[in-house]
């Protein structure tokens, strides 16, 4: 009798064992001793015009790329990210900043050792930030999509991969050139001490995120219409390209672990290849554009080396992967629309008393102990059918909200100051 398969994701695909190895030791480093805290945040922001809420794009005078320029002095200059001759990305000490394909500028900020330490790293990065916004007239928003604007008005920033990225998400599956340049997110990331703390907390995460999502949903507009879905955000990643988003494959198998994630994102086509620290690739001539290309078939096995890979690589290849809940180093949780620091910080709050409080997180592996995949995809789209009236995994909204401790949840708190009484139904 042949044992049945963890997931039937990718069956003729065989990634290279050095390159599954390589990823074991790039997890297995990424073990904490604590266990007990450690966050980093990610907020993307919708910069939009002062004047007409549409959004800024990166090329036009006074827009993404003259921020970042008067931004630059406040940041180290070694380690500025350039691309094709124009500036892209920041960074110093606890906070960087980079661009998602539409000009939305994201502030990552972290290690954090509690939840209040966000605050304080974002409001100096604003008290920076918010006079050169002033000059330039515009602002950013923290909605999940941009208020006024189609994503056929948004050109994509000058990186390569989002040329390759805006190809092939324009050809397959739904939303790709709108999740691209017109969403915006909070993305909250935790440690873990071991490979079956990373896969509890895999699992956890993957199970609660869309309830949570629900609580601190913020998307009152899609391409310049109200948004009809109750979690926008889901909806795109849930039908962009399912072998790269969605719940993890065979993640709710008892026998998953590390090495089933691994050949996983080894498995799938990557979609766009950086060689650019490759270097075998560099020794031989490559060009620019030979370092940075489209990879719409090959997975990393035909795209890299025949040896171990290092840091930039695995980095990148776990990169092309869109999961709700994804696996680096540390463990990234992605469910949840672009939230006012305010509402951020809450959110880290709650992430924190979940997974770190051991009797919440006993508690809740109890409650979910034998879920299988099919009742997480249930619970979804339980969710985005009824909207406040769902019932996911069986309970009410609110007695979800009870069981979770999904008080304060602040949202009276808007998402763009110059219209405080636009929210999400």
């Amino acid at each position: 009798m042949v044992t049945p398969r963890i997931s039937y994701a990718h069956l003729l695909a065989k990634p290279n064992p050095k390159h599954v190895e390589s990823l074991l030791k790039f997890f297995e480093n990424g073990r904490s001793q604590r266990g007990t805290g450690g966050f980093g945040v990610e907020i993307e922001h919708l910069p939009v015009h002062n004047s007409d809420d549409t959004a800024v794009s990166y090329y036009e005078p006074n827009g993404i790329e003259a921020l970042l320029k008067r931004l630059a002095p406040y940041y180290d200059e070694e380690k500025e990210y350039w691309e094709n001759g124009h500036l892209v990305g920041l960074s110093r000490s606890g906070v960087a900043v980079s661009l998602e394909p539409g000009g939305q500028v994201e502030t990552s900020i972290g290690i954090l050792k509690k939840p209040s330490d966000l605050n304080t790293l974002y409001s100096k990065f604003r008290r920076e930030l918010d006079p050169i916004l002033d000059d330039l007239d515009f602002r950013l928003v923290n909605y999940g999509y941009q208020p006024k604007s189609s994503f056929a008005d948004v050109p994509v920033n000058p990186k390569d991969r989002y040329d390759a990225m805006t190809d092939y998400l324009g050809r397959v599956g739904q939303f790709g050139p709108c999740m691209m340049r017109c969403s915006a997110s909070t993305q909250v990331s935790i440690d873990y001490v071991d490979e079956r703390d990373s896969i509890e907390k895999l699992r956890l995460g993957t199970v609660i995120g869309p309830i949570l999502a629900y609580f601190f949903r913020n998307t009152p507009y899609f391409e310049g219409e109200t948004n009809p879905w109750p979690l926008l955000r889901q909806r795109m990643w849930d039908y962009l390209d399912f072998q790269r988003t969605n719940v993890l494959p065979g993640l709710f198998d008892p026998r998953y672990g590390w090495e089933d994630y691994a050949i996983d994102v080894l498995s799938t086509p990557l979609m766009f290849a950086d060689l650019t620290h490759t270097p075998e690739a560099v020794a031989s001539g490559a060009s620019p554009k030979e370092l940075h290309r489209p990879a719409f078939r090959e997975n990393a096995g035909e795209v890299y080396p025949d040896r171990e890979l290092n840091p930039y690589e695995i980095n990148h290849i776990i990169s092309t992967h869109f999961n709700d809940v994804r696996l680096k180093n540390f463990i990234e949780l992605r469910h949840w629309d672009s939230l006012p620091i305010e509402r951020a910080e809450r959110l880290t709050e709650i992430v924190s008393s979940l997974f770190y409080v051991p009797e919440h997180r006993e508690r809740l592996e109890s409650y979910f102990e034998g879920i299988s995949e099919e009742e997480v995809f249930e619970a979804k789209a339980n969710i985005q059918a009824h909207g406040r009236e769902a019932s996911p995994y069986g309970q009410p909204l609110d007695s979800w909200k009870e069981f979770l401790g999904l008080e304060g949840l602040l949202s009276d708190i808007p998402g763009d100051l110059k219209h405080p009484d636009v929210f999400q139904e």
